[in-house]
């Protein structure tokens, strides 16, 4: 039986690689009373991380799963998810940036009866800049969509079976996997860690996927924007019923408007903005309605390959699947 699937997506880590399979080896060894499964997730990489990964030295029961093409680290963890049989299941990331360390302290948690325990950066060797920006994400999401979510954010999380069945059982493509496990509720609780600076390579994460990310955790997981739309039309409507009795009263009493392009200009370029970006939110809750209703699949898995040290035999997937 395994206790403990870790699922490690990547993409391009081909200068990780070695590092990788080391502390991999390490976790095994400091925690023999666990049996472990690591799920190895190619995510469309093109610099030889997939010919890397098989000359390397992975502890037994590792598995290369690869993707038909890069859909993105969420859908990759989704796709490790499906395929992961430990009782519990976790994510850990090939720049080693979060300890392995921390598998070992979660399942612990986790054997208290705890369903999720979530690693909570207390503190982060990133850029200023970066850290701001996690900063203001994490506001956000505590404001507008749940709580409970972290000041410092979070990358890892530890959880049972029983949330694998719900992640399996709904599949969401454009969201976070994260407040999606959030979300569901049942016993949690959480570690702290410090997220240590990438020592190779360079981040995948870019600013078009944060912003991405941003979007999808608003529209996949809070009526804020919405209600924006709402209350902008009310605040407008309020503000165009005082300026009518100001300047009709203007006319009365003093007599002095004439007529002003400039103004008119204004009030017309602000309302058509306001109008613009409120059909823009409009428009996206609809396209991502579109989409759900495509029932496309979130990933397609091309081939599923044992790469552990005791077992290199591979097992291509005769047929390509999707969820």
């Amino acid at each position: 039986m395994i206790d403990v699937s870790v699922i490690i997506p990547f993409l391009n880590e081909a200068e990780n690689i070695g590092r990788l399979a080391e502390g991999l080896r390490g976790l095994v060894e400091s925690n023999p009373e666990i049996r472990f499964e690591f799920l190895l997730v190619n995510d469309g990489s093109t610099d030889g991380s997939v010919a890397k990964v098989r000359a390397s030295s992975f502890p037994a029961e590792t598995r290369l799963l690869s993707l038909s093409q890069n859909y993105g680290s969420h859908a990759a963890l989704r796709a490790g998810i499906a395929e992961a049989r430990g009782e519990q299941l976790t994510f850990l990331y090939a720049d080693l940036q979060d300890p392995p360390a921390l598998v070992g302290r979660m399942h612990t948690l986790a054997r208290e009866g705890f369903d999720i325990v979530w690693a909570t950066r207390e503190a982060t060797q990133t850029s200023a800049i970066e850290g701001a920006l996690s900063r203001l994400y994490a506001r956000l999401m505590q404001r507008f969509v749940d709580p409970r979510f972290p000041s410092r954010g979070f990358d890892v999380v530890l959880f049972t079976r029983r949330v694998q069945h719900e992640l399996n059982t709904n599949v969401e493509g454009n969201s976070s996997i994260f407040l999606q496990i959030l979300g569901l509720g049942f016993r949690q609780t959480s570690i702290g860690y410090r997220k240590e600076a990438r020592a190779a390579g360079t981040s995948k994460w870019t600013l078009a996927k944060k912003l991405k990310l941003l979007i999808d955790s608003f529209v996949a997981f809070s009526y804020a924007p919405i209600r924006f739309v709402t209350l902008v039309g009310f605040a407008f409507f309020a503000v165009g019923i005082g300026w009518s009795v100001y300047i009709s009263a203007r006319a009365v009493v003093y007599g002095d408007l004439a007529p002003g392009w400039p103004m008119l200009t204004s009030i017309l370029l602000l309302g058509f903005g306001i109008t613009n970006i409120s059909l823009g939110i409009l428009a996206e809750y609809l396209w991502r309605t579109l989409d759900a209703s495509r029932r496309r699949p979130v990933y397609i898995l091309e081939s599923v390959e044992d790469v552990g040290r005791t077992d290199r035999s591979k097992r291509s997937a005769g047929e390509s699947t999707g969820c």
